[in-house]
């Protein structure tokens, strides 16, 4: 049993740049909790602009009592995309305090190892110790697999500065105003993760349910939680069911990331995550990356005060 009402302490305000995900846009406007990045700087659209690819990565900001803490959460798919967005936007991570993987997936480690190398210090690295499973693979029918990269390394991460912290509980960082929710319990009839994914496990084939799956937690002062995921694998509902669960608080304000919807395998469950989640109310609802376009459009629509359109470069506010 994992424990319960962990010490979360209330934030001022919740600051998320997207540094990478599936979609970028430089024509959207900014508004309400939102800030695009410019189209042009000093009067001149630029020759190169921000890449989007197959990933996601984040950068979150928590400001409490004149402090600002920083984390980075995933590295996106390539190992060139991140920090080549850092550079467009004008932003570096010298300010970071910890990185964390949301699991051990390429799509989320693709610029690990660069900006381990980038930062040339050490650095605490937050990782479900599943993530460095190998291999991992996508059955696709008629004995045919899709064999996952195998991107992380103890031996490999630690001679680049990683100090790995490995956990399968709810990890606090930033002085208990921030968790890693760890190893999140499956607990909705609907969520049954990535049917057709499998690792080997001593020489065995098994299914994957990917239980590295992790999300953060933030509780903005008076506001409730907010609930960051990196794919959701675990299923979005129970990961804030789960935040609410470890937290004690059963306020959601705030749920943004990749939900994890797309393609025929979770088409069946798109009205049944929406209705959950609508009886949560979250005042701000950005899904990400691998929610898929068609689950996407159904969230516009059935969260319109609500929903916001995610493009690489946003910068949400919450406060």
């Amino acid at each position: 049993m994992e424990p319960e009402n962990l010490k979360l302490d209330p934030v001022d305000q919740i600051e998320i740049v997207t540094l990478m995900d599936n979609y970028s846009d430089v024509l959207l406007q900014s508004e309400g909790p939102v800030t695009r990045a410019p189209l042009a700087t000093g009067g001149e659209i630029p020759t190169d602009t921000l890449l989007a690819e197959h990933g996601l990565s984040q950068l979150v900001r928590l400001a409490c009592r004149g402090t600002t803490r920083s984390i980075l959460f995933d590295t996106g798919y390539s190992r060139i995309g991140v920090l080549h967005n850092l550079k467009i936007l004008g932003m570096d991570l010298k300010e970071i305090e910890a990185l964390i993987l949301s699991h051990g997936h390429m799509d989320h480690t693709g610029s690990l190892h660069a900006i381990l190398e980038s930062l040339g210090r050490t650095m605490p690295l937050v990782v479900h110790p599943e993530a460095f499973l190998s291999p991992r693979y996508l059955s696709i029918g008629e004995g045919k697999k899709l064999l996952f990269p195998c991107t992380l390394k103890r031996d490999e991460l630690e001679a680049l500065g990683a100090e790995i912290l490995e956990s399968t509980a709810p990890v606090s960082l930033c002085d208990n105003h921030l968790l890693v929710t760890g190893q999140v319990e499956r607990t909705t009839s609907f969520e049954k993760g990535f049917p057709n994914a499998f690792l080997s496990r001593d020489g065995k084939e098994e299914p994957d349910a990917i239980l590295d799956d992790q999300s953060l937690v933030v509780h903005l002062k008076n506001k409730g939680l907010v609930v960051i995921s990196g794919c959701a694998h675990a299923g979005i509902v129970n990961t804030v069911a789960y935040a609410r669960k470890i937290t004690g608080v059963e306020t959601i304000y705030g749920i943004i990331g990749g939900f994890h919807l797309s393609g025929p395998a979770f088409d069946p469950i798109i009205e049944q995550t929406i209705e959950a989640l609508g009886k949560m109310a979250p005042k701000i609802i950005v899904p990400m990356h691998c929610t898929g376009w068609k689950a996407t459009e159904r969230f516009a629509r059935a969260f319109p005060s609500s929903f916001v359109l995610n493009s690489v470069g946003s910068r949400f506010t919450l406060n």
